[in-house]
């Protein structure tokens, strides 16, 4: 009896604590440490990727180099998002100092138009922006590479594509994760004759520790080490792409491809608590999101609120929110449409949002319209990064769209096609697979690319490198890149317990706080609904690669997320 009196007593005594305090006392992040290295450091979605980036700087490769040869690697061995048939944006910062980005985006081919996805009453059509060759875009990711390889690398293509070809021909091993996912998409990749027979073995699934050989891949592969990433866009491979997609209704034909070319641009640039942030311009929403809602952020005293606590929640999401709203209103091809990218940057912009945030309560994201920048003017993807001995880095995202693509393997080509038409706005003010509203900015157009999420980041610490990071995610990634910012700037976390960190998504539209399963901790929870906010689930948020510099020794340290089975980091 006197025991259970003390159980009573101390549950009484931790309820009559502060909430700030009982969240600090009770939800703090495991101590996980980082992977630490001297020489390099690679963090991937796929361990076996990581390593082969590992083995190209080994053998004198610069972060360059290593970041090609896992990109193609990620295609062979992490093929629901690693790929050939999509595209994304490479983030470089050089050892000099020089950033670069490289958009080698997906593209509308030249028969697309502004309602393709709608019935002759003007309502979309279930699953043809998602599903089959109609949602391809034209894939830049070979472009991409080629062209980050020329400028900026020291090997030959033949060398860094050597690896993927390597484990297209010679097989691997099926991993838990991959298995699993070839199980949950079987339906869709059955429909599809070499999605059927390679991935699915004629019905027959593939389990774990079965090795997967891609021949198709590997001849692929072959060609364009023997002619070039153009290989892909004049060559036989551009054929077989243009052959299956006349058979099956797709729009991508041979002149599409040849005048695919991947564009050189500048970074963006923002700081947050003197920390200076190096990301992503349009057609990605990612960097002008990201640096939009640090410029709210920096505004609040996030450290003392706590890492864990509903007050500092409630001012993410609040943040969050606005910059989506923007988001949906602003944001589309810079090509196409002029796109107030100083103005959503501008501080003096994030001053005017910031009036607009009550710090006690939610606001409605039915009564929050978008702001007016100009007047400031002057799912699936995955992710790694790289950084080498000299201080060369390398953040990449690249995708598919969703996991598997569109579900088509291309005819002879073997490998996956993307469903990036759905990043349009298929329906101007409708919602997509994301559930994301998107506006006029982002309506389909030929030539124009698709609206991103996606953020590679790099932060500078007194000029210095400090650390680099990205995620995959659909519009989960900005707010993921976010968090792990904040949990290394404002709550000094290192850089795996800044990736591991439970995290929460807010996009606008529906107007939810999503958090993961297991995340935030019920008490969190509860405050946060009394502030207005309605919660749901959404399982995992994100998977971030990350790598760091760690102050006073040098040493690289490299983060990969728990949240996916097959993540790993390698160093050296």
């Amino acid at each position: 009896m006197q025991i259970n009196k003390l159980k009573i007593i101390f549950i009484a005594v931790i309820f009559l604590l502060p909430p700030d305090l009982y969240q600090r006392a009770c939800c703090q992040v495991p101590h996980h440490m980082p992977l630490r290295a001297r020489h390099g450091m690679v963090a991937s979605s796929c361990a076996i990727a990581s390593k082969v980036g590992v083995e190209i700087l080994k053998n004198g490769g610069n972060a360059v180099d290593a970041a090609v040869a896992v990109g193609m690697a990620l295609a062979v061995v992490y093929p629901g998002a690693g790929n050939i048939g999509g595209g994304g944006f490479m983030l470089i910062r050089l050892a000099d100092g020089h950033s670069y980005v490289i958009d080698y985006r997906e593209a509308a081919p030249d028969r697309a138009h502004r309602d393709m996805f709608l019935d002759s009453l003007g309502k979309l059509i279930p699953d043809a922006s998602t599903e089959g060759y109609m949602a391809s875009g034209v894939p830049g990711t070979v472009a991409g590479f080629g062209m980050a390889l020329e400028k900026f690398g020291s090997m030959q293509w033949r060398q860094v594509l050597e690896p993927a070809r390597r484990f297209a021909a010679e097989g691997f091993p099926v991993s838990y994760e991959l298995a699993k996912d070839l199980e949950s998409y079987k339906t869709r990749l059955t429909k599809f004759p070499d999605s059927r027979r390679i991935f699915l073995k004629d019905g027959k699934l593939f389990n774990e520790g079965d090795t997967l050989k891609q021949p198709d891949l590997a001849r692929t592969l072959m060609r364009l080490q023997e002619n070039g990433p153009r290989e892909f866009y004049d060559g036989l491979t551009a054929r077989l792409i243009t052959d299956d997609m006349k058979a099956n209704g797709g729009l991508v034909r041979g002149e599409d491809l040849k005048n695919y070319k991947a564009i050189l641009r500048q970074p963006i640039t923002g700081t947050y608590r003197g920390y200076e942030i190096i990301t992503i311009p349009p057609p990605s929403s990612g960097g002008v999101a990201l640096i939009e809602m640090l410029n709210i952020l920096e505004n609040f005293d996030l450290t003392a609120a706590g890492s864990a606590s509903s007050s500092k929640y409630h001012l993410v999401a609040e943040a969050m929110r606005r910059a989506f709203r923007d988001r949906a209103e602003f944001l589309g091809d810079p090509d196409f449409i002029k796109v107030p990218q100083e103005g959503l940057v501008s501080k003096r912009y994030a001053s005017v949002i910031l009036k607009t945030i009550d710090s006690a309560r939610a606001t409605p994201s039915s009564q929050l319209d978008h702001g007016n920048p100009f007047e400031f003017e002057s799912d699936q993807t995955t992710h790694y990064t790289v950084i080498d001995s000299a201080g060369n880095t390398v953040s990449n995202t690249y995708t598919i769209n969703e996991w598997f693509g569109n579900g088509a393997i291309v005819q002879g080509a073997g490998f996956f096609l993307n469903n990036e038409m759905d990043d349009f706005a298929a329906k101007p003010g409708t919602a997509n697979m994301f559930g994301l509203i998107q506006g006029e900015a982002n309506a389909i157009a030929p030539r124009k690319r698709p609206l991103s999420s996606m953020t590679p980041a790099i932060v500078l610490k007194g000029g210095n490198l400090y650390f680099a990071l990205g995620s995959p995610g659909g519009p989960t990634i900005i707010n993921t890149v976010l968090q792990v910012i904040l949990n290394v700037i404002d709550h000094q976390m290192n850089i795996q317990q800044a990736v591991d960190a439970p995290r929460i998504h807010h996009q606008w539209q529906p107007d939810k706080i999503f958090d993961e399963s297991f995340g935030l901790p019920w008490d969190v929870k509860r405050a946060l609904e009394l502030k207005g906010h309605t919660l749901d689930h959404k399982g995992i948020i994100g998977d971030v690669e990350a790598v760091m510099i760690e102050p006073g020794t040098g040493i690289f340290l490299g983060a990969s997320d728990p949240r996916s089975q097959d993540a790993g980091a390698a160093g050296y």
